[in-house]
């Protein structure tokens, strides 16, 4: 049976920040099952690992007995979080909502116990209330407090417009935690403001004030940048398992450590400081570790049988031996002249453009099912079946159709 202090020890791993320990170290000593939400608002359809930062920690609380509230701001979807925006969000429609809320019900479960989940929408309180009601939800703070927020004072002072509805969407937030009767939530480091705010709004209702536990924001796969899908630097959980073996593979040594502390529940914080000491003897490779790490990440989304497949077909192409049938296969539609490798590689998603297909090319960086290919004036007909490579670890199984 785990003991309060190694269960605050556990959760306290990866985190950013915890307002405050000792209240979380108070309430873990009783015994009781804490109430633990997290929010997230559908306003694109899929969930990346950056999302499952969060899912983690969440999942942690489950696997400690805790009831796990996964709550779709179905209503502050429409608003639309300012977190970090320099603009006004364009608010979605209420059919937009519901339809990524749909999706987000379904990949949460990858992560999330189906079972110790309470799943809630935020529009069961907040469509009951009267205009009247969010007047006084709006009284609880005032301008000059909701300036001190750092987006909105570089907004202000750069006079860039804030909207009115912008400053309901922290009271709105904070609220969730009041209807909720909330033990603790959790929220990246740039949700600080608005998960604060739930304590406050907490107090004033008499209400003990819920301890926050501010996560890092995952960097992406070019090691600088939040993980986004704006800027293409995201591994999607819905992303097929060669998908997320391949992104896996690339990320820098450094943004290695990062993801497995954040990521891995399977590489304990103790075993991560011996690694990282074999690494730097030079007894493990980067590459092994990063190997390791896609495995477990491929398994938690797709299954054991799917990972080992997907991890066959990556380590076939790169070394040079093994069954490349094993990677998926992409058909790709070809008029019935065919196309030249420049198109192919641009359409196989392999290169971004057709000049940097052909700069690729005279660099003697493509190969065809493992040998370099160099005649950028060859047609590959409808039919064409191969594996295509650019450099060591970007490839594809293709087979062209008739378009």
């Amino acid at each position: 049976m785990t003991t309060p202090d190694t269960a605050l020890a556990q959760l306290a791993r990866g985190t950013d920040d915890i307002i405050k320990l000792e209240d979380l170290a108070a309430r873990l000593a009783t015994g009781r099952p804490l109430r633990i939400k997290a929010g997230f608002d559908p306003t694109a359809p899929d969930l990346h690992l950056g999302h499952t930062v969060l899912l983690n920690k969440m999942r942690q609380f489950q696997d400690l007995g805790h009831q796990v509230i996964f709550l779709i701001g179905d209503f502050t979807g429409m608003i639309g979080d300012p977190t970090g925006k320099s603009a006004t969000r364009k608010p979605l429609t209420r059919e937009d909502v519901l339809a990524n809320a749909k999706t987000y019900a379904d990949q949460v479960f990858k992560v999330l116990d189906r079972e110790k989940t309470e799943v809630r929408f935020n529009s069961e309180w907040f469509g009951a209330m009267s205009a009247a009601d969010m007047i006084k939800l709006a009284a609880q703070h005032t301008v000059a407090r909701m300036l001190e927020r750092d987006d909105f004072q570089k907004r202000f002072s750069g006079q860039q417009p804030i909207a009115i509805h912008e400053f309901l969407y922290p009271l709105v937030q904070g609220y969730d935690s009041v209807a909720l009767k909330a033990d603790v939530e959790l929220g990246g480091t740039d949700q600080r403001f608005n998960l604060l705010m739930g304590r406050g709004l907490q107090e004033h209702h008499g209400q003990a004030p819920q301890v926050v536990m501010t996560m890092p924001l995952l960097e992406g796969l070019d090691g600088v940048n939040k993980m986004s899908k704006s800027l293409g630097n995201y591994i999607g959980i819905n992303e097929p398992a060669i998908d997320i073996v391949t992104k896996t593979m690339k990320i820098g040594d450094e943004l290695m450590w990062r993801w497995i502390e954040l990521l891995s529940f399977e590489i304990s914080l103790a075993e991560l400081a011996t690694l990282k000491a074999d690494v730097a003897g030079g007894t493990l490779h980067p590459r092994d570790l990063k190997l390791r790490l896609a495995r477990e990440l491929t398994v938690r989304f797709h299954g054991v049988a799917e990972a080992e497949k997907a991890i066959a077909g990556w380590q076939a192409v790169v070394t040079g031996a093994g069954d490349t049938s094993q990677l998926p296969l992409t058909e790709l539609a070809a008029p019935a002249e065919g196309l030249r490798i420049a198109a192919l590689l641009t359409q196989a998603g392999l290169t971004p453009s057709n000049s940097e297909a052909m700069r690729k090319l005279k660099e003697r960086a493509v190969r065809i099912d493992g040998e370099v290919f160099e005649d950028p004036q060859r047609l590959f007909e409808p039919g064409f079946e191969a594996v295509l490579q650019v450099g060591k670890r970007t490839f594809a199984r293709i087979r062209l159709v008739v378009a």
